[in-house]
């Protein structure tokens, strides 16, 4: 099946360097994307990573939002650490 993709000025010019880098076709590289995002492992022809293993049987799942940055929910009182909270005597 033949699919026709139009692709941002960006996006053309970062799957050429991508193809250049890598010395793979710019299809070859598509066609991996495209494995990856719809979890198609097993494929013989794309590399599999244990992530896009655990994808494909549900252990883990993406994001639901973009990442954000965490913000922090107690503030510590000047010149206390969060290692000064620990009540251990096996710290060094």
């Amino acid at each position: 099946m033949a699919v026709n993709l139009r692709l941002t000025p960006e996006m053309t010019s970062a799957l050429q360097a991508e193809a250049d880098r890598t010395g793979k076709s710019q299809q070859e590289i598509l066609r991996e994307a495209v494995v990856r995002h719809l979890h198609l492992v097993g494929d013989g022809d794309v590399p599999v990573s244990d992530r896009d293993r655990a994808r494909a049987a549900h252990v883990v799942t993406p994001a639901r939002v973009a990442y954000r940055r965490a913000t922090p929910r107690i503030r510590l009182p000047k010149g206390v650490d969060s290692l000064e909270l620990l009540d251990r005597d096996d710290r060094f």
